[in-house]
């Protein structure tokens, strides 16, 4: 590769990888939040949270940033997590 060229691929690659990282740092945030209200057995925000959290892990599957079955597979440990936390409250 030309060495110009070379200089755009990085860049391009630098952007790539600082959007991926902010994706990535969203979703562990709203991870995050929606753990500690099921942890804290609040139930009415915890499933408010899960359901952000959902939004957010399916909009990150869409891209490269995030397999589909991994946002699945994240989903499907914190919906465990809220239905032990439901039947733990009732």
């Amino acid at each position: 590769m030309a060495p110009g060229r070379l200089a755009g691929y990085l860049s391009v690659m630098a952007k790539r990888r600082a959007l991926n990282n902010w994706r990535k740092r969203r979703i562990k945030g709203q991870v995050k939040s929606c753990l500690k209200a099921i942890q804290e057995q609040d139930v009415k925000t915890a499933e408010i949270e899960f359901r952000k959290t959902c939004g957010l892990l399916d909009r990150t599957a869409t891209t490269s940033t995030l397999h589909r079955n991994t946002a699945a597979r994240r989903k499907s440990r914190l919906a465990r997590r809220l239905n032990r936390a439901r039947a733990g409250s009732s």
